[in-house]
């Protein structure tokens, strides 16, 4: 594979000043419902970078699940890999990228728990098996094999079977309140558009970068 010979013009669309709303929020809000327009697989699809305290990084591939004015939500094990490291630095990052339309969106900020009433209310919206999955699953830790999980599933799934799915004190909701948020815009010899807000105290303020 020649991997230095691959490469792609993006041609599709241009972000300029006159163009970008006021609002990185509302901003993202008018991205993410054009990909859904544009049917992008999965548009909240998103990247999740996380960090310990002595600065070794991680990343995952999450689905974001609500943005409010105050930020995006995103839920999981807390007692996972991703889990800890939040609970002991809160600093994260997110990366969104719509292929299909030659955009990328950047955030940086920092995490609190979403309350216990508003997790156990989207606990309840998943679908059972989903339900039956978050509260067995020892995710990120190390087990027996994969049919030790499927038995326990089996047995934990006929348990509740017709019930209710206890809700589990170890599964919830992140905030992510950003601090920058970067609008990318792919765009014809590398010439990209690059638009970062920063948010000092309670505004916000935004420049271009060079691409």
């Amino acid at each position: 594979m020649d991997l230095a010979a691959m490469r792609k013009e993006y041609k599709m669309k241009s972000l300029n000043e006159t163009e970008v709303l006021h609002d990185p929020m509302q901003q993202f809000k008018r991205w993410f419902e054009e990909s859904i327009e544009a049917q992008v697989p999965e548009p909240n699809a998103m990247t999740l970078a996380t960090c310990t305290l002595d600065a070794k990084p991680s990343a995952r591939v999450m689905l974001l699940k609500g943005v409010t004015p105050d930020g995006f939500i995103f839920y999981t094990n807390y007692e996972s890999h991703k889990g800890v490291e939040l609970a002991q630095n809160p600093q994260a990052a997110l990366v969104f990228l719509w292929l299909e339309l030659e955009r990328q969106v950047r955030i940086e900020g920092i995490v609190k728990k979403v309350s216990r009433e508003e997790t156990e209310q989207y606990f309840y919206s998943r679908p059972f098996e989903s339900q039956i999955s978050a509260i067995i699953s020892p995710q990120s830790k190390a087990i027996e094999g994969k049919l030790e999980l499927e038995a326990l599933h089996k047995r934990t799934t006929e348990m509740y079977a017709g019930g209710k799915v206890p809700f589990p004190d170890h599964w919830g909701g992140f905030l992510l309140m950003p601090s920058m948020i970067e609008f990318w815009q792919g765009r014809q010899s590398r010439f990209h558009d690059r638009i970062q807000f920063t948010q000092n105290a309670s505004a916000w303020s935004w420049v271009r970068l060079a691409p």
